[in-house]
């Protein structure tokens, strides 16, 4: 493939998401990416079968957790430019991919983050807990690190770089957010581009119940603790 972008590859973590995972690999921009991996993190259902027959490659990551998930799926991707990585439940709207690579691709951002709350695309969508949890978190990361973001949201690029600079550790909720404050302390090149969000297909793992809610909210704040408190 004759990318001008460069080598892009698509991570995406799944669990459980068979009714919408061939929807999202389908909407992923062929002329845009040259591998799509689609991480079974354990899946029950036919996630793993779908995303295959919709032409992702398909790697299997039993450890349960996000994190885990696009561990995995860096490790399978091999050489890349530029990694994105998507959720499996349709909430995103992968089109729009190319807003993301597009800045990296130019040389003018070294991750780019798809923001559902820049310019109140994700308002009314977003649960209410999820909403909150984000808001918390931003403002967190802007009180000790004096960067503001706007959101976490999971629909983000990296360059192969800055990833890789990064050293992620983290195997479940605080990925996002281990990413973003490692990369204001790593200095590099931010940028957040508002994103189109929807309801997702099938119930949240994390915000569709209370239990998973506070998992996820006390792992967020664990992470922004700890990462504080290294140099």
């Amino acid at each position: 493939m004759n990318n001008p972008d460069g080598d892009v590859c698509v991570i995406i973590p799944a669990l459980n998401e068979q009714d919408a995972i061939g929807r999202v690999v389908a909407d992923i921009p062929a002329d845009l990416v040259s591998k799509v991996i689609v991480v079974d993190n354990g899946s029950t259902d036919a996630t793993a079968r779908v995303a295959q027959h919709a032409g992702a490659l398909v790697v299997h990551e039993p450890r349960r957790g996000y994190g885990a998930a696009c561990l995995a799926g860096i490790a399978a991707a091999g050489a890349s430019d530029i990694f994105v990585f998507l959720d499996g439940d349709y909430s995103d709207y992968p089109g729009e991919m190319r807003l993301l690579v597009e800045p990296i691709a130019a040389g003018r951002a070294d991750v780019v983050i798809g923001s559902r709350m820049a310019g109140g695309r994700g308002l009314g969508v977003v649960a209410p807990q999820a909403w909150f949890g984000n808001k918390l978190a931003c403002s967190l990361i802007h009180c000790i690190h004096g960067y503001r973001y706007t959101d976490l949201g999971p629909f983000r690029a990296i360059s192969a770089r800055g990833l890789y600079a990064l050293d992620m550790r983290d195997t479940n909720y605080g990925w996002t957010i281990e990413m973003q404050i490692k990369a204001v302390k790593r200095g590099l090149r931010i940028l957040e581009i508002p994103v189109s969000y929807r309801s997702r297909i099938g119930c949240s793992k994390i915000s569709g119940t209370l239990w998973g809610s506070v998992r996820a909210g006390y792992k967020i704040l664990y992470t922004i603790a700890g990462l504080s408190l290294k140099g």
